[in-house]
């Protein structure tokens, strides 16, 4: 197994979560909803705050510092438990099912991914992708941008000299780390990616990785290693090759979308790889629907509550359909400060090993803005002790 993993998984998952609360903050400060009796519009400031305070905290450098020291892969829980305390250091909350959806997300587009991949060296483009992603969401803020600069700078430096069998190998690690996840996803099976078994379905067609030939060629050589004869068959797909290799400094064409923003894009159109998308919307797909429908759970409708501070508190109704059935059942109290909550049931069976560690983070009350260094060593005092 690789000790260079760890890295690059927790930066695209972290991207990947950005995305989606991104997602939801931008669609819910455009929309109204009549049928409430209020609506909280989320304002640029809300959102600015939320990407600077979680992207702050995740490229802090004690922790990224810690990150990059070579290590084995953390187990699923272990991701959860440091994904979830990167969420609380904005003015979210998300209780344990809420989290575990989340993640489940995250997950599964991270993995699919990881399986479009063309060559095992460009797992750094897709990791790349999402840094640059996540240099756009704070392009405002100098100091994290900064932040994040140097992180990649370190990626640069840590990664740029490993061979392709490090790279294989690092492959390896990854999809061993993945290959128990099988959720299903709604915005997958709406694109036909994705079987109601919850595997992906892909296609053998789309560009070959850079500096490979295009399939469908025999070339015979003599033992004087000249090409005496050449032949062709039908590969079975349509192939093409790619103009440039991505790129892999600071900045610049990475070539390859995947890692990018795919709730700004359509999904299908950025990976050529990906089967033909399903353009009639008006037939409702019958296997999503007796599915947990995870993206649209993680829809859910701000709604203002009555709050005694001077700041109102957001939240944010997740699994409204399971709240509906268990009223009362759903957990995360309001603090004083404005806090947007992602209500969802409480996980009965919460490891008591894994509350212990959740315990190791203490709630500070009353946090500046500008010290988000100390929310890192949090996270990295609980790195310590795994």
């Amino acid at each position: 197994m690789s000790k260079r993993t760890l890295p690059l998984v927790l930066i695209s998952l972290g991207g990947e979560m950005l995305y989606i609360l991104d997602q939801r903050l931008e669609a819910h400060n455009t929309s109204k909803d009549n049928s409430e009796k209020a609506t909280r519009l989320w304002s640029e400031h809300d959102r600015k705050r939320v990407m600077n305070d979680i992207v702050g905290t995740m490229f802090s450098k004690s922790f990224m510092d810690e990150l990059l020291k070579p290590q084995e892969m953390y187990s699923h829980r272990t991701m959860k438990v440091i994904l979830g305390r990167l969420a609380h250091v904005s003015i979210m909350r998300l209780n344990a099912v809420s989290m575990e959806k989340l993640y489940e997300l995250m997950i599964m587009a991270f993995k699919y991914q990881v399986f479009l991949c063309p060559r095992p060296k460009d797992l750094l483009l897709i990791t790349y992708n999402h840094i640059d992603t996540i240099r756009e969401f704070v392009k405002d803020t100098p100091m994290i941008v900064n932040k994040v600069d140097e992180t990649h700078r370190k990626l640069i430096e840590a990664y740029s000299t490993m061979t392709a069998g490090e790279f294989q190998l690092l492959r390896q690690t990854l999809l061993t780390f993945l290959q128990d996840m099988h959720v299903r996803v709604s915005i997958f099976l709406k694109n036909q990616i994705q079987n109601p078994n919850g595997r992906f379905a892909l296609s053998t067609s789309g560009p070959v990785p850079y500096g490979m030939d295009i399939p469908g060629i025999i070339r015979i050589f003599d033992n004087k290693g000249r090409k005496v004869q050449q032949s062709h068959f039908p590969s079975g797909g349509s192939y093409s090759i790619p103009a440039n290799e991505g790129s892999f400094g600071l900045h610049g064409d990475r070539v390859i979308k995947l890692g990018m923003n795919m709730y700004a894009v359509n999904l299908a159109q950025e990976s050529s790889k990906s089967p033909p998308v399903q353009t009639d919307n008006s037939t409702p797909n019958l296997l999503a629907k007796e599915e947990l429908n995870l993206l649209a759970r993680l829809m859910g409708k701000v709604e203002i509550k009555n709050v005694s501070s001077s700041e109102s508190g957001f939240q944010i109704n997740l699994f409204a359909a399971i709240q509906e059935d268990e009223a009362g059942a759903s957990g995360g109290a309001e603090d004083s400060l404005g806090v947007l909550n992602i209500q969802a049931l409480q996980d009965e069976h919460s490891a008591t090993q894994l509350a212990q560690i959740a315990g190791l983070f203490a709630e500070e009350e009353d946090v500046p803005e500008n010290v988000n260094s100390n929310k890192g060593d949090d996270l990295l005092a609980m790195m310590d002790d795994l």
